[in-house]
């Protein structure tokens, strides 16, 4: 294992901050594999995944079974660590500007394609080096304006020429899901099974540039605008759910460690025997069939689905009680599927989303990721 520092803008004058990174196997080997945790600095389970994977790539690295290159970021957000208000950890938004910091990454599929355009061949090989120094052109052309945009940069500069990509997050209370491109189902299918995901999200562009998106979506939009040209589709990213905030343990963070290891080992990243690929939970539905449940009054949430239950359209999901008057108004789901995430707080505003439910049927636009 070598690490590295990567220093970021400091926040103040004094106030330096810093990307902790590490690499396992030889630099450009391949399939290279980027694993970034916490991007959202107070979703803590892919941080403790992180640390298990990191001691067990240890001892694989040491037995010489690294095959490709392996990059490892165990948390990838030093702004989000630091951001508390009143005691309490604020990871997801930027203090600065209010800003997720999952969103925003740049699109650098426009001027990518100038620099592409005339130089494509008929070899895919050489079509994909040349997609590659084209995007880290441009990613390397961003003018930054504030640390968060720094540290962006930085992420995204070690994740551009990866083969597969995995965002490690969580979400408030949480079954095991994932989000990928839909041109990347068949490849995170195994990984799917092997973590028991039971909601499999699927989208080519699921809005407002999350960091996944930054790394896939160049790969099928190129290839798109160039179709005379063979452009395989040369980066799997994928936004990776481990269960909810509060589902911390060295058991879980080892199993979850153990399911990357399995899945990197099929890719031939890692060597030895083919992993046995469980059964999965649940097969692969569009994003914009996803569903949210929304709370039809203020008042105390109780919850009378639990997650990972299945509901139909119109089935009960939660009872919201008027403390003051007694009234008892009842959230309904909005679609059939699982239910695969809810809310932690459990006193709500009406029009607050309570619930989010994997539907099959494609119905919503836009943007499709809560804030």
């Amino acid at each position: 294992m070598k690490t590295e520092q990567i220093a970021l803008s400091p926040l103040a004058p004094g106030a330096g901050l810093s990307l902790t990174v590490h690499r396992f196997g030889e630099a450009g080997a391949r399939p290279r594999v980027y694993v970034q945790a916490s991007l959202h600095a107070d979703e803590i389970p892919g941080m403790i995944a992180a640390h298990h994977l990191r001691e067990r790539l240890v001892a694989l690295e040491a037995e010489g079974r690294i095959k490709g290159e392996i990059i490892l970021v165990p948390f990838a957000n030093p702004i989000g660590l630091a951001q508390r208000v009143l005691g309490d950890h604020i990871g997801r938004f930027n203090l600065a500007d209010g800003l997720n910091f999952n969103r925003g990454y740049p699109y650098l599929v426009p001027k990518a394609a100038e620099r592409i355009k005339g130089k494509l061949s008929a070899d895919p090989d050489a079509n994909v080096r040349l997609i590659r120094e084209a995007l880290r052109a441009e990613l390397d052309a961003w003018e930054t304006n504030n640390p968060a945009e720094v540290m962006k940069k930085a992420l995204l500069t070690l994740a551009i020429e990866a083969d597969i990509v995995l965002d490690l997050h969580c979400d408030s209370e949480a079954v095991e899901h994932l989000y990928t491109h839909t041109r990347s189902a068949d490849e995170f299918a195994p990984l799917s099974a092997l973590i028991g995901a039971q909601a499999y999200l699927l989208a080519d562009e699921s809005g407002d540039d999350p960091f996944d998106e930054a790394c896939s979506r160049p790969w099928g939009e190129l290839a798109d605008r160039f179709p005379d040209h063979p452009i395989p589709f040369s980066c799997h990213s994928t936004t990776l759910e481990f269960r909810g905030e509060r589902d911390v343990s060295h058991e879980l963070g080892r199993r979850d460690a153990a399911s990357l290891i399995a899945y990197m080992t099929l890719r031939g990243v890692v060597a030895g025997d083919a992993p046995q690929i469980p059964a999965p939970h649940c097969r692969p539905t569009p994003l914009a069939a996803s569903e949210p449940a929304p709370a039809p009054a203020t008042g105390i949430v109780v919850f009378l689905a639990q997650i990972g239950d299945h509901v139909k359209a119109g089935d009960v999901i939660a009872d919201i009680v008027d403390p003051q008057t007694g009234t008892v108004t009842q959230a309904k789901s909005p679609c059939e599927g699982v239910v695969f995430a809810r809310i932690a707080q459990r006193f709500v505003t009406k029009g607050a989303r309570l619930a989010k439910v994997a539907g099959t049927t494609a119905q919503r636009t836009g943007k499709l990721l809560s804030a």
